[in-house]
């Protein structure tokens, strides 16, 4: 029995009646389709990714699973945020933009983040189900919190979140 390949529309969702693809093999078919429309860009970060993930299944002498292909994505992602920052404090506009639309072209392999609310909804009902009362409990709290909003939320932000909660003090941004 042949496994019926999926189709990926332009925004990543699977096209009608397509069997759902892992990301893996969306991102060598967004490769292929990038090499074929010579979008340099694309092609350039689909490359430096694929170099990434084929790095990471040595380094673990197998291969890798979806948890781990985006932890391996969130990595990229994380370099390019610090390389737009580094850019910005130098002055340097050209190689922002161009750090900026890679990092876009990685978010595109991202799950949706989630939002301020959501994460602040989130963070309290662990806290109520892990029964946290102080700053102490920050590390029980952080280890049920963390496999729910992997990938989804910046690590730090999570932290200061979970340490603002515990502490009593409202969390800023609201």
């Amino acid at each position: 029995m042949t496994r019926k390949r999926a189709c990926y529309n332009h925004n990543g969702t699977v096209a009608k009646g397509a069997a759902p693809m892992s990301l893996k093999e969306r991102i060598d078919a967004d490769y292929k389709e990038a090499m074929k429309a010579r979008d340099e860009l694309r092609v350039s970060v689909l490359r430096l990714l694929r170099s990434a993930l084929h790095n990471a299944e040595i380094d673990k002498q197998r291969p890798l699973t979806e948890d781990e292909i985006l932890g391996v994505i969130q990595s990229e992602a994380r370099k390019r945020r610090e390389s737009i920052e580094a850019f910005q404090q130098g002055g340097r506009q050209d190689l922002v933009a161009r750090e900026q639309a890679e990092l876009a072209i990685l978010e595109s392999y991202l799950p949706k983040p989630l939002t301020r609310e959501e994460l602040v909804e989130l963070v309290q009902a662990t806290i109520r189900e892990v029964g946290a009362l102080s700053l102490r409990d920050m590390g029980k709290v952080m280890a049920a919190l963390m496999p729910k909003v992997r990938g989804r939320a910046d690590g730090r932000e999570v932290n200061e979140l979970v340490r603002q909660l515990l502490s009593g003090t409202a969390p800023s941004g609201e």
